[in-house]
């Protein structure tokens, strides 16, 4: 309940950019577990900014951008967690753009497998060890760009070859149990699992024939009961 919690953060922020004298109470119930790369802390800032806009008259309209650069003081994805689209996100989190329409559709409606081993990997750490390792560590802006605008005009491109992270091989190094099982999820169940932002969850788009029970049952032998398993669905707000 101290200032690490970015709840407190951006209801503090929030006062301090309206000057908004009112009061909230927080009731916070974690489900997206911590040190999983899923911005489970950000979504919760942005959803505590969402509430106090609302209460406070709003004092931003709907998807303002001034909103937008309140959360981003918050916390560098907190901006993406105000959209309901699926977005191509630039910068350090601040820029967000909206997908193409057909673009967003070829993701919406797709099966995810979500799963995390017991222990978490910080933030601050693996962001330093890719900085660390620059520039070779960095995917060129151009080369990004272009691999996302190819698989957006692209309506048969499935988004599982669009898919990279580079901060794969830092956590990688330190981390073995990532790389070694989703190894084997590829050559057993032909997946292309990634890693979540900056870890430990993983996940994997499935196909309409995935064996969800065999693979968890994969996910746990190699990770234990404690892994964190769920299957989940893209939707416009993914």
């Amino acid at each position: 309940c101290d200032e690490t919690n970015l709840v407190l953060k951006a209801a503090r922020a929030f006062a301090a950019a309206t000057g908004w004298a009112g009061c909230a109470k927080f009731h916070l119930e974690k489900r997206i577990p911590m040190g999983a790369g899923l911005g489970g802390g950000s979504s919760d800032a942005a959803a505590a900014l969402k509430a106090l806009n609302h209460l406070a008259g709003p004092r931003f309209a709907p998807g303002a951008e001034a909103l937008s650069q309140l959360a981003a003081q918050v916390g560098s994805d907190c901006p993406l967690f105000l959209c309901d689209a699926a977005v191509v996100v630039r910068g350090r989190g601040d820029r967000v753009d909206p997908l193409p329409a057909d673009a967003a559709a070829r993701l919406h409606g797709r099966r995810v497998l979500v799963f995390k081993p017991s222990f978490g990997i910080a933030t601050p750490w693996a962001y330093a060890r890719l900085a660390a390792e620059a520039p070779a560590s960095y995917l060129p802006l151009a080369r990004a760009e272009s691999r996302v605008a190819d698989w957006a005009s692209n309506r048969t491109d499935p988004v599982e070859n669009l898919l990279f992270n580079n901060l794969e091989p830092v956590a990688f190094a330190k981390f073995v149990a990532l790389p070694v099982l989703l190894a084997q999820l590829q050559a057993g169940f032909a997946l292309q699992p990634r890693m979540s932002g900056s870890g430990s969850a993983c996940f994997a788009l499935l196909n309409d024939d995935s064996d969800v029970p065999a693979i968890t049952a994969a996910i746990r032998a190699a990770w234990g009961n404690a892994a964190f398993v769920v299957t989940t669905r893209l939707t416009s707000g993914a």
